[in-house]
């Protein structure tokens, strides 16, 4: 089976070069689409920890992913799609994402070392509740 269009869930860390470098070997002998996303889990929660000294928080953390997937579309060797920030629980942004544009696989990054957050890995929600197929790369 080809993939046409696969979703990357990114994080910004080394290991999304890994995770694009795959998406690029799967999608590029169908010529096929990749779109990048990436989330940003609740940071008015560290805004109000954190004080009217850091600004928005939320501009800078969108400022440095925004850095980040442009730096992955550099590396790629493949053209990106498309890049999305969301705001969120992983299981819950690539919901909504594969709602705004229909993908033929997700794929995402297991970077916990621990046996039982390998089992419950935080795509379990939107593996539980997709039919769409997903890869899991351990990093």
């Amino acid at each position: 089976m080809g993939y046409c269009n696969v979703l990357v869930a990114v994080a910004v860390a080394p290991d999304s070069h890994r995770l694009v470098e795959k998406a690029v070997s799967i999608v590029r002998p169908y010529h096929g689409r990749i779109t990048l996303v990436s989330m940003i889990a609740n940071p008015e929660i560290y805004n109000n920890f954190a004080g009217p000294m850091l600004g928005d928080l939320r501009a800078l953390m969108e400022e440095e992913i925004l850095l980040f997937m442009q730096e992955l579309q550099q590396r790629a060797n493949y053209p990106i799609s498309n890049t999305r920030i969301i705001h969120g629980e992983l299981g819950d942004c690539l919901t909504y994402a594969n709602q705004q544009q229909p993908f033929d696989l997700v794929i995402c990054g297991n970077h916990s070392d621990s046996l039982m957050n390998k089992v419950t890995c935080s795509a379990a929600r939107f593996i539980n509740t997709s039919s769409i197929d997903v890869l899991i790369i351990p990093l």
